[in-house]
């Protein structure tokens, strides 16, 4: 099936299965996102963030303050 045909079946859908469809997706990006490859330098400036945070040097944020903090900087 081309990909054409796909989005034309998928606007044919309730919204309620649109986004049990959009769930579904995402996993299997999620899934699949393990085997792509990093270039060393992510790997480098993960590996050292994460040795930053374990020596108490990093602060972490939930993602709540973070999306708060971001709205009312961009309203």
């Amino acid at each position: 099936m081309k990909l054409e045909e796909i989005k034309q079946e998928i606007g044919k859908l309730p919204l309620s299965q649109k986004l049990l469809l959009v769930e579904d997706v995402w996993d299997s990006i999620a899934e699949g996102n393990r085997e792509l490859p990093l270039p060393e330098w992510q790997k480098r400036e993960l590996d050292k963030r994460y040795m930053e945070y374990k020596a108490g040097g990093r602060n972490l944020h939930d993602w709540r303050s973070v999306h708060e903090e971001l709205r009312n900087q961009y309203k």
